[in-house]
């Protein structure tokens, strides 16, 4: 007994049949149901405008902080200390003698070379990330939670702060305006 073949399974001239192409229609429409299923919990992983601008950097207007202030700023949720140096303090700074301190650093390595007045440092004692309060007396910083105590430029003199208040990345784009973040020239 011979079989036939019914019409909807004959094969096309160039070796196909209609039930290869529906199979192919079918997965690729399978696939673009997917992609615009995925797409919505894809696009929820990216950050918000908000996240992103978190990392920007920051410029700071030096021109309003007199001589001996310290102003706080935040950059990526951390606090940075920006200080206007008086001379009595640059002049100090410099003849410390790098080999006192915990954390041997000279004055040049603190501070831009041709804005020696002003130093840029994190705000968090490197012991255990209390805020240190600026100290007159000393002209630098006490950490009132456990003694520390940072010079002028944020050099520990005094434990148990292991290393020096850290320098983020900042450059001047003037006399009177510093950038502080990525990017951050001179």
């Amino acid at each position: 007994m011979a079989t036939t073949v019914a019409p909807s399974d004959a094969a096309h001239p160039h070796g196909t049949t209609r039930r290869d192409f529906l199979f192919l229609a079918t997965g690729a429409g399978a696939v673009v149901g997917a992609v615009a299923l995925a797409w919505p919990f894809v696009a929820s992983m990216a950050p918000d405008a908000e996240t992103i601008a978190a990392g920007a950097p920051i410029d700071v207007d030096l021109s309003p902080i007199s001589e001996g202030q310290i102003v706080n700023v935040f950059w990526r949720g951390k606090l940075i200390f920006v200080r206007h140096l008086t001379e009595k303090e640059v002049t100090e700074m410099k003849a410390t003698a790098p080999a006192q301190l915990i954390d041997p650093a000279p004055f040049a390595a603190r501070v831009k070379e041709g804005h020696e007045k002003w130093l840029v440092a994190y705000g968090n004692c490197t012991h255990l990330g209390c805020v240190p309060i600026a100290n007159q007396g000393l002209d630098g910083w006490a950490c009132p939670c456990h003694g520390s105590q940072f010079d002028a430029v944020g050099r520990v003199v005094r434990g148990p702060a292991p290393i020096n208040l850290p320098i983020p990345p900042y450059g001047f784009q003037g006399d009177t305006k510093v950038r502080i973040g990525e990017g951050a020239t001179a």
